[in-house]
């Protein structure tokens, strides 16, 4: 048991983030992380080392939110008031203070999958390129380009419904 909250003091933060990028609640996804460590701890034993923890962790935690959104017969939230503005270099910063949130956020949904999980859980979950390709079954590589495909994606789509250059 030692063992496991050595995982849970070291990957909570991970699964964590990753539950809030996709329920856009850090209520449920507090309350969903508790509940993958719980299925974690009653699972250990099918845990063969042949992935990584945190792919294994983020695994559980994908199948425990798609539990909940059966049962509660509910789909995920858009971002809320919890989560950060999108991480952007510092020109863009300047550009998305005088946009409407509404309006980045809009252009966010746009984007199509799995360009727009890669964004979130790099821009949203500051996850790095390895983590993320590990999460969704690929390689780091397929993480960055698909996030730097799914930036300039996400960029055109600001620049449309706004008017402004990025």
């Amino acid at each position: 048991m030692e063992d496991m909250e050595r995982v849970y003091r070291e990957y909570m933060q991970t699964v964590f983030r990753f539950l809030v990028i996709k329920t856009g609640s850090a209520q449920l996804a507090e309350e969903l992380t508790q509940e993958t460590f719980y299925q974690a701890v009653r699972s250990i034993h099918r845990y063969d080392g042949t992935s990584r923890m945190t792919t294994w962790l983020c695994g559980i935690a994908r199948n425990v939110l798609l539990a909940h959104f059966r049962k509660s017969k509910t789909q995920p939230l858009p971002l809320d008031d919890h989560q950060e503005d999108l991480a952007v270099s510092s020109a863009e910063e300047d550009a998305l203070a005088t946009m409407d949130r509404d309006a980045v956020l809009s252009a966010l949904e746009r984007i199509p999958e799995p360009g727009r999980e890669v964004l979130r859980l790099r821009a949203l979950g500051g996850l790095s390129f390895r983590r993320i390709g590990e999460i969704l079954g690929r390689t780091e590589n397929w993480a960055r380009v698909t996030y730097y495909r799914a930036k300039l994606n996400w960029r055109k789509e600001l620049t449309d419904e706004t008017h402004v250059d990025l």
